[in-house]
């Protein structure tokens, strides 16, 4: 497996396994776009504890913080973005949809970096071992959270009886959610965006996510999901002598020798799958640079490639069709010159590898698999037997499928209330979200024509209107919540 399926499963997550480009994408969030874009933003760091569950240990680390307050006058509401699998930055520059709402509400915003990624990591800060990484979990990450509000509320003047609302997309908006159910008392509300909170067990078939990429490409041509579900085969054929291997590693330019030893065909399916779900997951109606440069729309680019099938005479021919799918998500500006690096991550952001991989190890355990039939992929059932051997050889730790259920209760939601869970049909982690309501105290929002946590970005021309609505009931919605607390706060 080697890190395959635990690691493909981080994106959400905003969910995936990312490694930051050297010198690339993140000095330049750091640097231009984040003084740019908002010039009355600070950074700031929060001395935090390492064990919020325990009274014996007293380790801290340096938690980083953006707070944002060119909008906000005192009394006013608290928009506190709960942070993602990665540098915070990466989600200051990509939530503009916060931006816009500090305006009309009045609101401060702070995003808060998640421990251990980013600038956030306790200890050294360098080592991520099974030695220091036993504190890297959802529930020490909310109490982060809390204690950060509660400092902020303490020691800025005007924002002691001031809401918080929690906003987080993809698993920033799970954090959201339970944010919301773990402290009602700290957080009025909270919008979810694209959170796939019922991912865990048994909740959903494991190949939910398959088959709503699936249809994905299935709206933009149903040749080109033919195309890709015959590819696999064909590839299969090809890697079972050496000059075949050869043939796939000169035409799909990879750097490394498919000699079946180090890459082995499961090592180079991956990537090819990674590609197609991604470009599913962020398949935004305008240019994009949040996991790898794409056009509008990518999907519909792929499938140029993929659904003539007149020229397909051979076999080869219909392989080299793939190779210019796959590279509207990996090449499409031509920025990789030479060949490509199969092992590398294939999103190139500034999210978390080996962190996410051992949450996904231990207690965010998501099934997932694919059969080949009712998807576009190939063959690859969940096996929780070679999951945890996996995960035992990497972290000595053993997965607790359960756990996630147990902590937040899955789909048992009709206790809890004033939370927003939004989805984009196109996102294929929807299928893990929230899209029937328990209550009418929980409000569900589905978006046409949009893919992962779309409502959150910045608006855009290119928006469908189905997005442009979204956001407006969002935005609704949280002004009767900040309503309904203010009024309860001064009439205490």
């Amino acid at each position: 497996m080697g890190r395959s399926l635990y690691s493909f499963l981080s994106l959400f997550l905003h969910l995936g396994v990312f490694c930051a480009w050297p010198g690339g994408l993140i000095s330049k969030v750091q640097g231009r776009d984040l003084k740019a874009k908002n010039s009355l933003c600070d950074v700031k760091h929060f001395t935090q504890k390492l064990d919020h569950f325990s009274f014996a240990r007293n380790d801290t680390f340096r938690q980083r913080y953006v707070i944002c307050q060119e909008h906000w006058s005192s009394g006013g509401p608290l928009l506190f973005y709960t942070g993602n699998e990665g540098d915070i930055m990466l989600f200051v520059n990509n939530t503009g949809f916060l931006f816009e709402m500090a305006p009309q509400l009045n609101a401060m915003i702070v995003f808060a970096e998640h421990r251990y990624y980013g600038q956030s990591i306790p200890f050294d800060g360098k080592t991520l071992n099974s030695t220091t990484l036993p504190w890297l979990t959802s529930t020490q990450a909310l109490a982060d959270y809390n204690y950060i509000i509660h400092h902020l509320k303490r020691t800025i003047p005007g924002l002691k009886q001031s809401p918080v609302v929690a906003v987080g997309g993809s698993y920033g908006g799970m954090l959201a959610a339970w944010m919301r159910m773990k402290y009602p008392a700290t957080v009025i509300g909270a919008l979810s965006s694209s959170a796939p909170i019922l991912q865990f067990g048994n909740q959903i078939p494991c190949n939910t996510f398959a088959k709503i990429a699936t249809q994905d490409y299935k709206m933009a041509s149903p040749v080109c999901v033919d195309t890709i579900r015959r590819s696999w085969t064909i590839m299969e054929d090809f890697w079972k002598d050496q000059a075949g291997r050869d043939w796939l590693k000169d035409n799909f330019r990879v750097c490394q020798i498919l000699d079946d030893r180090k890459v082995k065909l499961a090592d180079f399916r991956l990537w090819l799958f990674s590609g197609w779900t991604y470009m599913a997951m962020t398949d935004y109606p305008y240019p994009t640079e949040f996991l790898k440069p794409m056009p509008g729309w990518p999907v519909k680019a792929a499938c140029q490639h993929l659904s003539d099938l007149c020229s397909f005479k051979t076999d080869r021919d219909l392989l080299i069709a793939v190779y210019k799918g796959i590279s509207v998500y990996y090449n499409y500006t031509g920025q990789v010159k030479d060949c490509f690096n199969i092992s590398d991550s294939s999103t190139g952001t500034a999210l978390g590898d080996t962190q996410w991989d051992y949450q996904a190890c231990s207690e965010l355990v998501m099934p997932d698999c694919t059969d080949g039939k009712t998807d576009m992929f190939y063959y690859r059932p969940w096996n929780i037997s070679e999951y945890n051997r996996e995960c035992h050889k990497n972290f000595a730790v053993k997965p607790d499928p359960s756990l996630a259920i147990r902590e937040y209760g899955g789909r048992d939601l009709v206790a809890h209330s004033n939370i927003i869970f939004s989805n984009g049909k196109l996102d294929p982690w929807s299928g893990g979200g929230v899209i029937k309501a328990p209550s009418k105290r929980i409000k569900v929002i589905l978006i046409d024509d949009a893919a992962h946590h779309l409502d959150l970005r910045s608006s855009h021309p290119d928006d469908p209107q189905s997005v442009v609505y979204a956001r407006k009931k969002e935005i609704a919605i949280i002004k009767k919540w900040i309503i309904t607390a203010t009024n309860s706060a001064e009439y205490l």
